[in-house]
């Protein structure tokens, strides 16, 4: 617990953007656990919170906490890569209450009012762009959304353009601008129902299977840098080669949602081979990370944030990765596509590759920002727990899922003659959605745990050490 103080004072902005983010977070989980129950008890919270509106709530929240860790983790991330403070710290702070307020009245707004009212309401006539699935924002919101992103990418521009050019900062600005330029697509809206699904997977697939592993891999390779005290040169080598094959696999890989839509028959080739290949930056993901540990000059003392960045590794290459490739290849997902081998993959990929990666930047930033250079062991240890929990509690519901989901494809997809229907089906799935549930219970227990470390302080051991000068002595810090 021994006492630092921020390089660049700017960077205390990014401490509003973690706390917003993990406060969302708790809802969305809360929202998640809502919906399982409503696979269990249909009429669970009808008519107050209808599934459908529960749904849209956890689904937004998780792309709006997300977004506010991103944006806190740049704040915090691009001062000290730069070496210069932020171009502007009232605009940030700004432009945070702007969009927690935009967010707090779309969330309010999709469970006080009928979608079709709130579409009427909000001028949805004039732009029509409400009513797909992660983009069912209003247009006010959306349009906030773009005001939003485009300050945020103005500060952090400027503020890269006057300082020092690094491979992350690089890395993580073409991330945050191919996020904003792609989120324009969810303005495109056409009748054609095949052009719609088409520019609506340009937005989310080319989000969570492109430029957020740019993100990811900048935020993973900056804590790695702080942690592990190894050479920027070697680390920039595996940061560029990951974010070479993430890119191409990514962006061809965006075939895989246009096998039945109504495209062109070649994407059944194009998407299959390469979203098989899709695992492969994941997997150098995780050499990498272990590698660069191995490889430590010192022992850092936040040793939980090192648990949590290799936990990243680990976790998005079975989720985003082997998950992925379970169900990638055209003549498996013919069977699978909707089914819940799906959502199995979806909540395994965005917990390991970008929840925890989020939570890894808070981990290590967070104490730094409350003036110590790491937080208690007592409290580690206590951050340790919540993520062997909340790790644990995910397998348990992905493990669920992909169970559900396989007996989903062999009663109701794979008959030729006497299949199930949807609802005779689901009923036959109700104990694997009963595990998923305490997996989702187990889950939240570790999210608990985990924001109770924040309040954790030293142990008399602890106390006495450091008073007396001894045990906690940190090896000296290297300029990364």
């Amino acid at each position: 617990m021994r006492p630092t103080t921020l390089k660049y004072k700017s960077q205390a902005v990014a401490r509003l953007y973690f706390i917003a983010a993990l406060a969302l977070f708790t809802g969305q989980i809360l929202f998640g656990l809502g919906l399982g129950l409503q696979y269990l008890i249909g009429d669970f919270l009808f008519p107050y919170i209808p599934f459908n509106q529960a749904r849209m709530v956890h689904t937004n929240l998780l792309i709006v906490w997300l977004l506010f860790g991103f944006m806190g983790s740049a704040y915090y991330l691009v001062p000290e890569e730069t070496e210069t403070e932020l171009w502007s710290p009232k605009l940030a702070v700004a432009l945070f209450w702007i969009f927690l307020v935009a967010g707090a009245l779309t969330i309010v707004g999709y469970l006080a009012v009928p979608y079709a009212k709130l579409a009427e309401v909000t001028g949805n006539e004039l732009l029509q762009t409400m009513g797909r699935e992660f983009l069912e924002q209003p247009l006010p919101t959306k349009l906030g959304i773009v005001v939003v992103a485009l300050g945020f990418l103005l500060n952090l521009s400027m503020t890269m353009l006057k300082g020092r050019k690094t491979s992350i900062g690089l890395v993580l600005m073409m991330g945050l601008w191919g996020l904003a330029l792609l989120f324009l697509f969810s303005f495109v809206n056409p009748h054609n129902l095949v052009r719609d699904k088409m520019y609506w997977w340009f937005v989310v697939h080319l989000w969570v299977e492109g430029v957020w592993e740019l993100i990811l891999g900048a935020l993973l390779a900056f804590v790695l840098v702080k942690t592990t005290g190894v050479d920027r040169e070697v680390i920039d080598k595996w940061l560029y080669l990951i974010i070479a094959f993430a890119l191409m696999t990514g962006i061809l890989g965006t075939g895989h949602h246009f096998y039945f839509i109504g495209l062109p028959g070649y994407w059944k080739l194009i998407g299959s081979v390469f979203s098989a290949m899709e695992p492969i930056p994941f997997f150098m993901m995780a050499v990498f990370a272990f590698n660069m540990v191995q490889r430590r000059r010192r022992e850092h003392p936040n040793q939980a944030a090192v648990l949590w960045a290799l936990g990243t590794s680990v976790m998005g290459f079975l989720g985003a990765g082997l998950w992925g490739f379970i169900h990638t290849l055209s003549p498996v997902n013919y069977y699978t596509h909707g089914t819940q081998v799906t959502a199995a993959h979806g909540h395994l990929a965005f917990y390991g590759a970008y929840v925890l990666v989020v939570i890894t930047m808070i981990s290590y930033a967070m104490p730094i920002l409350r003036g110590r250079e790491a937080n208690s062991l007592k409290a580690q240890a206590l951050e340790k727990k919540s993520f062997w929990t909340m790790s644990i509690g995910m397998g348990v519901m992905v493990l669920a899922l992909t169970g559900a989901g396989i007996l989903q494809v062999w009663l109701q997809r794979l008959p030729e003659t006497g299949a199930m229907s949807f609802m005779a089906t689901q009923d036959q799935l109700a104990t694997f959605y009963w595990v998923r549930l305490a997996g989702g219970v187990m889950f939240l227990a570790g999210l608990l745990m985990y924001l109770c470390s924040f309040f954790v302080g030293a142990s008399a051991e602890e106390l006495a050490a450091h008073h007396g000068g001894g045990a906690l002595k940190a090896q000296p810090a290297q300029r990364a």
